[in-house]
């Protein structure tokens, strides 16, 4: 069963891992990885990723991207978001502590962000807006 506008926006809301898919080009299927990324309910995704992967040269040359989030408690829901992205920044060390809070204890949050300053490299955001969705409750299973 399909979700409601306000059921599919607040399970995205939610601090789930994202599969986020981009196309890779022709004869081939999209790059599809794991990602954290960060929703307000009728607002924008937002995603951090490192300004040199393939990740984000490809979302640059095909100005969109698919995030896919699910659940198998206590019922199979999904949720799939698509849509253009809006803009590209630099990401912030803001940024990063406001998405390591989103997914890490507390007390992990500082380790993380310093780690990531680090060892990751700059940073881009890159912000979606919602065009198209799917989603369902699948009942308990």
């Amino acid at each position: 069963m399909a979700l409601s506008v306000a059921e599919r926006e607040a399970f995205l809301a939610e601090p789930h891992i994202a599969a986020l898919s981009v196309s890779a080009g022709p004869e081939r299927g999209p790059l599809t990885v794991p990602i954290w990324y960060q929703y307000t309910p009728g607002g924008e995704v937002w995603v951090l990723t490192s300004a040199d992967s393939r990740k984000a040269r490809l979302i640059h040359e095909a100005g969109r991207f698919t995030l896919m989030v699910e659940r198998l408690e206590p019922s199979v829901r999904y949720v799939s978001v698509e849509g253009p992205v809006t803009r590209t920044l630099p990401g912030t060390g803001e940024q990063m502590r406001e998405m390591a809070a989103r997914y890490l204890p507390a007390e992990k949050v500082g380790p993380y962000v310093e780690f990531a300053d680090a060892e990751l490299g700059e940073q881009l955001t890159i912000v979606m807006r919602p065009q198209r969705w799917l989603s369902a409750d699948l009942g308990a299973m």
